[in-house]
């Protein structure tokens, strides 16, 4: 049996619903099975984020019911989808901080040989979705993790998303959600990770 951990961070869901579709193409892998977990606001609790009147409604129905990702968590899985929303063009800080604490993760190389992607949204057309991306696999590589982007493997990479991971423009002011040619993107990258998780597993 494969694990695959899909990691989001997300304030107002956008984030969150991508995560969903990136965990239902990995589950739909045979013999898959996946951990959605989020990255908590260390400057900020649920409560407030729950409570803010902008997107408090979003928080409590698409974030709120994720369970907390742990270091055990990274540590214990086959392979690691990180996503997060994007801020000022790169990774939220919430994900970072997260990162950087796992840093005894590192000093153990607990992750070396794994298998990784990630995801991102920006509420902009050039918001920095593809910055984002390319911090969190930065962040990945320097854990040993294997890359596995989606590239332009499925015809839907021609219609949305990025080759380097799962991409949408969604949240802020706009009020935007994923598209269902996002959704759809993002069940590719999930399938795509699984199944090479899978095959490296094998050959382990």
């Amino acid at each position: 049996m494969t694990e695959i951990a899909v990691i989001v961070h997300s304030m107002a869901g956008s984030s969150a619903r991508l995560a969903r579709a990136i965990s239902e193409g990995a589950e739909g892998v045979e013999d898959t099975k996946v951990r959605l977990l989020r990255v908590p606001d260390p400057a900020t609790s649920d409560a407030d984020l729950a409570a803010n009147p902008r997107f408090g409604h979003l928080f409590t129905e698409h974030v709120a019911e994720i369970p907390v990702a742990t270091f055990e968590d990274l540590a214990q899985v086959d392979g690691i989808i990180l996503g997060c929303g994007t801020r000022f063009g790169g990774m939220s800080a919430p994900m970072r901080h997260f990162l950087e604490s796992a840093s005894g993760l590192w000093m153990t190389g607990a992750l070396n040989g794994k298998v990784g992607g990630a995801f991102a949204t920006a509420s902009t057309p050039h918001g920095g979705q593809e910055k984002t991306i390319h911090d969190l696999l930065t962040a990945l590589m320097h854990f040993g993790v294997v890359i596995v982007p989606p590239g332009y493997g499925d015809p839907i990479q021609h219609q949305a998303s990025s080759p380097y991971g799962a991409a949408a423009r969604a949240g802020g002011p706009t009020g935007l959600v994923p598209t269902d040619d996002d959704l759809t993107a993002g069940r590719f990258l999930g399938r795509r990770v699984a199944e090479t998780t899978g095959r490296l597993t094998l050959t382990l």
